[in-house]
């Protein structure tokens, strides 16, 4: 056992001391060390729930012949950093948690792992450092929250409290409204109730594989997490003694069949760089030209919240991640045959399952006949850009507007409060990509804003930073190159005119060439200059979005 290293010999007795002064026994140290990654904090309520995941996982560990040990990864509420500064802290964040999770499993040499994860970096940055570890691990996401409700309306965070201020905002609904909606938009412990970031790589781990069958979309609050908590321990013991690692599951077919379930479930743009990411961290070829590829092929088999009221329990009353495998095998789109933890392929956990297709929809009778998701280029994004189809409406698919260009979040977001942002307009807003942020924000304060004062198919967004999964409405980010690379986004000026053309996959600026070259012999990037500290080093090293934003040395 790769433990051995740490328990066997007279040059480890010190080790052993160490070891026996935690309580174990001298039995236990032939069995298999396994850590339980845990990214428990009570401060995110999709965390919150975690003490009790970790004594079922610990209680499979034992009962598959393991020894468990719980170490702490940090986690971050993207919803409570939204909208100021501390938004800054989230993507790099991932690049933090991958590397905690290397630092613990190498430096005690474990065995294996299982990675209790649930948030929005959280578990892209387990599945880093699984593919960069590469010893058997198995991720269990922790699981959605139950739908909110007030006065028998449905809510999820999204209705329920950004569009809601919105909606305030404009006059539409009174404070007492307001403070009603907030208070019962999230009922309890899980993540956020629709097909935003936690969720959507909820649903691609599991259909990488890394995931049992049905893990995605069992409510946090279910007794059939439990078990699949319990079922994840006795897994990663089995995963140990057959020396199954994360480089036989997250491989080019497994990746592409996440690529494909994410553009046919419509899932949150930030999926792409995290996509990206893992693809880096496993050594495998994947690009923006797969996701560009793979999407003039792909159709919407679902539309969930924020682009829909249906929620992640719609999603698991109808089948689950098993129901759309099913449905996605049966169109012959192209996905591909893999094996993931449970041992079951694709195909074999297809066949097992039950889908209610008037929910999760067949290739051949789609929600729509394209994807949910998209990347366009043009002169403003010759690198590629990203946007959520599945959150616009049909008739906003070609778009042409006048820029109102703001430097960073807060300025966009004092214009859409004072009423100075109209229809026609198109809200640029620069120095927020990885490098410039530092940190690339999600705008999702700005988008809620503008949807909630009906402004959701008039106006347009544009920025080199990125969208909650909960953003809806015509808003294009990830524009690389980003404006502190010296980016087109950077020399965009009030007034010039910008063309969106979804079907043909272009946004533009209508300038010609030779002003745009003439404005960049002019252009000096702006330079945030953070000096100290985490955010300072990870701006030093953070790649572009267009290769997911990742830090290399």
């Amino acid at each position: 056992m790769r433990s051995d290293v740490i328990k066997k010999g007279v040059d480890r007795t010190a080790q052993r001391g160490l070891l026996y002064s935690t309580g174990i026994t001298k039995k236990q140290l032939d069995s298999p060390f396994i850590g339980i990654a845990s990214a428990f904090t009570d401060l995110v309520p999709g965390h919150s729930g975690m003490r009790d995941l970790e004594r079922y996982i610990e209680k499979g560990i034992h009962t598959g012949g393991g020894h468990a040990f719980i170490f702490g990864v940090p986690a971050l509420c993207d919803g409570i950093a939204m909208g100021h500064e501390g938004m800054r802290y989230s993507l790099p964040s991932r690049e933090l948690i991958a590397d905690c999770v290397e630092s613990v499993a190498n430096a005690h040499s474990l065995d294996g792992l299982v990675l209790l994860t649930n948030c929005d970096k959280i578990t892209p940055g387990m599945l880093m450092a699984a593919a960069r570890i590469n010893i058997p691990c198995i991720v269990l996401t922790a699981g959605p929250m139950l739908d909110g409700c007030c006065e028998n309306q449905s809510l999820t965070l999204i209705r329920g409290t950004f569009e809601a201020s919105g909606q305030y905002k404009a006059g539409k609904i009174t404070q007492e409204q307001l403070e009603k909606m907030e208070i019962n938009a999230c009922p309890g412990i899980g993540s956020c109730q629709g097909l935003y970031t936690a969720n959507t790589m909820a649903c691609l781990t599991e259909v990488m594989g890394m995931s049992l069958p049905g893990c995605a979309s069992a409510a946090a609050v279910s007794a059939k997490k439990r078990r699949l908590a319990f079922d994840s321990g006795v897994t990663v013991v089995d995963l140990v003694k057959n020396n199954i690692t994360p480089g036989s599951i997250i491989t080019k077919d497994s990746m592409r069949n996440a690529i494909i379930a994410d553009l046919a479930l419509g899932g949150s743009t930030n999926s792409v760089l995290h996509l990206l990411a893992i693809a880096n961290e496993a050594e495998v070829d994947i690009s923006l030209k797969d996701f560009d590829e793979l999407a003039a092929k792909i159709p919407q088999i679902i539309k969930l919240d924020p682009s829909s009221t249906l929620t992640m329990t719609d999603l698991e009353n109808a089948g689950g991640i098993p129901g759309a495998l099913k449905n996605l095998i049966a169109g012959n789109i192209g996905i591909t045959e893999t094996k993931g933890v449970s041992g079951l392929s694709i195909s074999e956990i297809a066949n097992n399952a039950w889908v209610d297709s008037n929910v999760i929809k067949t290739p051949d009778n789609p929600i729509t006949k394209t994807a949910g998701l998209a990347v366009l280029y043009g002169n403003i994004a010759p690198k590629g850009c990203v946007i959520k189809i599945s959150g616009i409406e049909p008739e906003c698919h070609t778009f042409e507007g006048t820029a109102r260009v703001f430097s960073g979040e807060e300025a966009a977001m004092s214009a859409v409060n004072a009423e100075q942002i109209k229809a026609g307009d198109v809200v640029v807003i620069k120095n927020e990509g990885p490098k410039g942020g530092p940190g690339m924000r999600e705008m999702l304060a700005v988008t809620a804003s503008i949807v909630g004062k009906g402004l959701g198919k008039e106006v347009a967004l544009i920025t080199d930073g990125r969208f909650s999964g909960g953003t809806r409405g015509l808003c294009i980010g990830h524009i690389a190159p980003e404006a502190t690379a010296g980016g087109v986004i950077g020399i965009l000026k009030d007034g010039d005119r910008i063309k969106i053309d979804i079907p043909n996959r272009t946004m533009d600026v209508l300038l010609s060439d030779n002003e745009i070259e003439k404005r960049k012999q002019e252009f000096k990037p702006e330079n945030r200059q953070i000096k100290r500290g985490y955010l300072s080093r990870y701006a030093k090293t953070v790649s572009s979005a267009s290769k997911g934003a990742v830090c290399s040395v």
